[in-house]
């Protein structure tokens, strides 16, 4: 049975209704609209297709504006005519139906707010939100300018300076500026830091960050991390720092968090700190133009904020071309969970788990089974018994009590079964 999705509409007859879909597809992704099938999948087909087909093509040209790119088909399913009418997204958003811009939410196609369609307009006139210029001409650089001095060298931030980092232009600051300012007078979101006991009822710490430059933000979240998951251990005659969590993915999250966030919602980063792990939410989803797949690999960097961006760059507090996920990925390589990556229409959460290289519950012959399968792809049972030196009645326990503990899998049957960990 077909089904109608964010990307498919199906319309049985034709009517103006349509020409609302025609501009969410323009205004954010590509979609199509095909006519003579009903909103239950079912193929009804249509009559005149030219004369049908001639009417949809004049009536988008009347009124969508500006004019969506766009093309229309003819195609027999099953053996019945329907129009098939593909929307590309468009290079000059918005695209307005009778005044108004529309976008999709999952299956229905509903109007923009406010706040959306400013981002349209932004993105039409080849615009970012962080580049709006403000009235406020007293703003003070004070956190900037010390990690200027301490990271790049600089005697001191002057306006030529600022200008270089495109945060002052035509004799006026704009947003960004307002961004890293100390005395950061507007309501921008900050940071919301939670942590928590034993569990979700008992919260050892509640803490907004806000009302100061997003660096200063980003460093006190660095440093509450610091004081709950940094700990110092004797080796040998030495005190060594070590971590439960991994700082550098932690790092690297927050960072992200405030680099590509949306910053004209008001929706703080919220940070919620518990024993076996750091759950970073990010308010705003994926830039437009950039997909999941592209996201998890790092494949692309589509920069929301690039002012912002490159400050932190020259700082050395991300790294330029969108190797985030790469870095935190990385930092888990030897850790026996990994992190996750959750996005959602409206947020990007992170979650970042304690650092356990061996899972905790692994009894008796498991875990010199579990490290030989860590290091290898795939095994089996005699091979395993040679790289263990384990007997084969000893191996073939071992490897059931991690099947039964949801950490190996079995692959194929017979004489051909082989084992590996589960991905």
């Amino acid at each position: 049975m077909r089904k109608e999705s964010k990307k498919i509409e199906f319309k049985e007859k034709i009517s103006k209704s349509y020409l609302k879909t025609v501009s969410a597809y323009s205004n954010y992704k590509d979609g199509k609209i095909i006519f003579g099938i009903n909103d239950n999948g079912e193929i009804i087909g249509l009559e005149k297709v030219t004369e049908n087909k001639l009417n949809i093509e004049n009536t988008i040209n009347d009124s969508i504006k500006p004019k969506p790119e766009y093309t229309l088909d003819v195609e027999k399913i099953e053996g019945k005519n329907c129009i098939v009418l593909n929307v590309k997204k468009g290079d000059f958003p918005p695209y307005y139906y009778n005044g108004k811009a529309y976008k999709r939410n999952d299956t229905s196609t509903v109007e923009v707010d406010r706040v959306e369609l400013n981002r349209l307009i932004l993105q039409g006139s080849n615009l970012d939100y962080e580049t709006i210029e403000i009235e406020n001409e007293k703003l003070e650089f004070k956190f900037l300018e010390k990690k200027l001095k301490e990271i790049v060298g600089i005697k001191e931030l002057n306006l030529d300076i600022l200008k270089t980092l495109n945060l002052y232009e035509n004799k006026k600051f704009n947003i960004a500026a307002e961004l890293f300012a100390d005395n950061n007078n507007r309501k921008f979101s900050g940071i919301d830091i939670v942590v928590l006991g034993e569990n979700i009822n008992k919260i050892l710490l509640r803490e907004n960050i806000e009302r100061k430059s997003i660096l200063e933000q980003y460093s006190d979240a660095i440093s509450t991390f610091e004081r709950y998951y940094e700990y110092e251990e004797i080796v040998g005659a030495e005190r060594v720092t070590k971590e439960k969590i991994s700082k550098e993915a932690f790092r690297e999250s927050v960072a992200n968090a405030i680099v590509h966030r949306l910053w004209d919602i008001n929706a703080n980063i919220k940070i919620v700190m518990s024993n076996d792990k750091i759950e970073i939410i990010s308010p705003g989803s994926l830039p437009p133009g950039m997909s999941e797949d592209e996201y998890m690999r790092g494949y692309v960097s589509v920069l929301r904020n690039p002012i912002i961006a490159n400050i932190f760059y020259r700082l050395g507090i991300i790294e330029k071309f969108g190797t985030g996920i790469k870095r935190i990925k990385y930092e888990y390589r030897e850790n026996f969970v990994k992190p996750s990556f959750e996005i959602y229409e409206n947020s990007i959460r992170i979650t970042l788990p304690i650092i356990e290289t061996v899972p905790s519950n692994l009894v008796n012959g498991e875990v010199k089974v579990f490290e030989i399968l860590k290091k290898r792809e795939k095994l089996s049972r005699k091979e395993i018994e040679e790289l263990s030196g384990y007997n084969k009645s000893k191996v073939i326990r071992s490897i059931n009590g991690l099947i039964e503990k949801s950490i190996v899998e079995q692959l194929g049957k017979g004489r051909s079964v082989k084992y590996q960990l589960k991905k």
